[in-house]
């Protein structure tokens, strides 16, 4: 017979107790564990006839499916190259960003190419995805649409109308049966993915499921979730701006940390194809403290603005302030520039901030914070047809970073005459006339070049 019993999980890390706890020790996270119940049995023994034999991996045929468009470069980019037959990915965001309108758009595409879509909501009616769908506009075929919250009957759906592709909005609000906790809970997200990955590997569909994120960014759940399906996509950007960003975290069918520059219109979402143009949009002239930067997300070089702004204060304890970048690490290189440069910056506030709602975490932006924050501190001018990467270490040197041919391509793209980069990355390119290459070892060199 099989026994219930009391147990508890966090609703952030979905890690598990036998008793209740106020703060989790996994996440660290207060006042998140939930009571949940457990049904445990004994384990079912299979005859060994039935068991399944191992496979040689010679014996093993790989077949390259071709994959679906969804008629958006910047979202096949993120993918890996479109839409994988038998794949499941989980989309999050935060609320209004425009996850559901984006697979909106994406099932648009796909019943114009006669392909059979189903679309389930938890959340809306179908007078609301009616209204949706009128908005965005575009549709000349039919789409089958399921509003429930049982996974049994959207599992019944999937089997009469065999769609090649299935939107599931969003996991958070879906139950099944077997499970009696309450749904959102950590069983039942854990068992209604588990399911869904069944349901996309047996049948060969294409499933896209909307999660909601916590307040901190992550997708709300247990870390599983993320663990389970195939790609996972985070949509960020601020709400106020008209730019959204997607990026994939995880993809086991491309490369990761891939992304895609959207732009909400009254229609709908929009491509960005060109994004370094756009971040560079209205740019101060003559201005201390801006620099242009040059990352890499994926395998593209992205053009993006930084600016800083150094005031002496009164305090005695200045104030130090990041947007879009790591704040850690906007301290880790003042420190640098007091130790190895001799610029005191200890009684003087520091606002750093990364302009057109980008966040970046690369090591190759070092050198562009160091550079805006000596320009703004000295109030002196960099030259705005300049570009300025590299990693820079604790000892002040400069580092060489990855991809620095395919970055001074992109930064002579768009018309800009100096490239300043770490002096190892110099080195290895050979015959590049299109951009002046200005190689630095430490930053000492590169103050001394922003004095000229």
């Amino acid at each position: 017979m099989a026994k219930n019993k009391t147990v508890f999980f966090c609703q952030e890390c979905g890690y598990e107790s036998a008793k209740w706890m106020g703060q989790c020790p996994s996440c660290k996270n207060w006042n998140t564990f939930v009571e949940e119940i457990k049904t445990a049995g004994t384990a079912k023994h299979t005859d060994s006839k039935s068991m399944q034999v191992p496979t040689s991996l010679f014996m093993v045929t790989s077949e390259n499916t071709p994959r679906i468009g969804t008629g958006y470069e910047e979202l096949d980019r993120v993918l890996g190259g479109g839409i994988v037959p038998g794949s499941l990915v989980l989309v999050g965001g935060d609320p209004g960003i425009g996850k559901s309108t984006l697979l909106l758009q994406v099932c648009r595409t796909l019943v114009n190419e006669n392909y059979n879509v189903l679309y389930a909501s938890g959340e809306e009616s179908l007078q609301q995805i009616k209204m949706r769908a009128e908005r965005l506009g575009g549709f000349e075929k039919d789409m089958q649409l399921i509003c429930d919250t049982d996974l049994d009957t959207i599992e019944n759906a999937i089997v009469k109308t065999s769609p090649k592709a299935v939107i599931i909005d969003s996991i958070q609000t879906m139950s099944a049966a077997s499970v009696t906790s309450a749904a959102g809970s950590v069983s039942q997200v854990r068992e209604v993915t588990g399911r869904l990955m069944q349901i996309a590997k047996m049948n060969n569909i294409a499933i896209f499921v909307v999660g909601h994120v916590t307040k901190d960014g992550m997708v709300a759940g247990p870390r599983t979730l993320e663990h389970m399906v195939d790609t996972v996509l985070y949509f960020e950007g601020e709400r106020s701006s008209v730019y959204r960003i997607l990026r994939g975290v995880k993809n086991r069918f491309g490369s990761t940390n891939e992304i895609g520059v959207f732009e909400m219109k009254g229609l709908g979402l929009s491509e960005v194809s060109n994004p370094s143009e756009v971040m560079l949009s209205g740019r101060p002239e003559d201005a201390s403290g801006t620099v242009v930067l040059c990352s890499v997300e994926g395998t593209r070089p992205l053009l993006a603005e930084i600016q800083a702004l150094v005031s002496f204060t009164n305090f005695n304890i200045p104030r130090r302030t990041a947007v879009g970048i790591d704040f850690n690490r906007v301290n880790l290189l003042m420190a640098v520039l007091e130790k190895r440069a001799g610029i005191q910056m200890g009684n003087c506030d520091a606002y750093v901030n990364l302009t057109g709602g980008l966040r970046l975490s690369e090591p190759a932006i070092d050198l562009a914070i160091v550079a805006a924050l000596v320009s703004s501190f000295r109030n002196t001018v960099i030259m705005s047809d300049t570009v300025i990467f590299g990693e820079v270490g604790l000892a002040g040197e400069v580092r060489g970073v990855s991809m620095a041919e395919q970055r001074a391509k992109e930064a002579a793209r768009l018309g800009f005459k100096k490239c300043i980069m770490p002096q190892a990355n110099v080195d290895k390119i050979k015959n590049f006339k299109d951009i002046e290459l200005i190689g630095v070892s430490n930053i000492e060199e590169m103050i001394t070049l922003l004095n000229r």
